[in-house]
């Protein structure tokens, strides 16, 4: 993970686990000291990934959020690296809400001069580690569930920018449905943000793919980019291909 060391790394691990981790426990586990813990701690409160109070600590996102990043977490780091690769110096984004996407301010780190708007809360603490990072958080309603913003307020406040890329994520993937998701205020979201970019970018890994939601995002044919791993199925990539959809399968 950019921007922490790999023993904070193992800590959020633990702490999203759902048992209880006090200091004491942390030292036994990592090996280190109370003195070391406590510090570690420190820093990942101040970079908003944990919340400290009255001697307990927890990870700073829903359980809901924690299982959902916990699943297919290689090919998503995957998909996250190679779909910043996209983005250049002095780029004005969009960056959609999601455990996918989320990720890909983690490498973002190195370029200069990167706007973002996003309706996503969990990429705030990239924002306090990267100083060339500029973050617009656009109101709404919060979802914890989502570790996202949402309704009326943020569709309405996402008009007022125009970007060369939105990267978004899906629940769903099929060729007859397309995009589909569980909540229609994701959906709206996710359209308003792409109706406001030049280049349309779906990060999605393959276990998304034959899914079908509850609400239609988009037809496929409205996707520029696709970025995935290579469980994608190569017959369903193929198709994609042949109705100008630009498929990057992420190694």
């Amino acid at each position: 993970m950019v921007g922490i060391s790999s023993r904070e790394e193992k800590i959020l691990e633990l702490l999203r686990s759902g048992e209880e981790y006090p200091v004491t426990r942390l030292s036994d586990v990592l090996g280190v000291s109370a003195v070391t813990i406590r510090g570690d701690l420190r820093d990942l409160d101040s970079k908003g990934l944990v919340v400290r109070s009255h001697g307990s600590v927890v990870a700073a996102s829903s359980p809901q959020s924690s299982l959902r990043d916990a699943s297919n977490t290689h090919e998503k780091e995957l998909i996250a690296k190679t779909a910043a690769s996209l983005v250049s110096d002095g780029q004005f984004l969009m960056i959609t809400n999601g455990s996918t996407c989320s990720l890909i301010a983690r490498y973002l780190f190195g370029l200069k001069n990167i706007k973002v708007v996003t309706n996503s809360t969990l990429l705030l603490p990239y924002g306090r580690a990267n100083a060339n990072l500029d973050i617009t958080l656009v109101g709404g309603e919060f979802r914890p569930q989502a570790e996202a913003l949402v309704g009326p307020v943020a569709v309405s406040q996402i008009e007022n920018y125009h970007v060369s890329t939105t990267f978004f994520g899906t629940d769903g993937f099929t060729m007859e449905y397309g995009l589909t998701t569980s909540l229609i205020e994701n959906a709206q979201v996710v359209q308003r943000m792409c109706a406001q970019a030049t280049r349309r970018v779906l990060c999605v890994d393959s276990s998304k793919v034959g899914h079908r939601g509850f609400v239609r995002i988009m037809p496929v044919t409205e996707i520029d980019t696709i970025v995935t791993d290579i469980g994608f199925p190569k017959d369903l990539a193929s198709q994609l291909e042949e109705l100008g959809v630009e498929v990057i399968i992420a190694q």
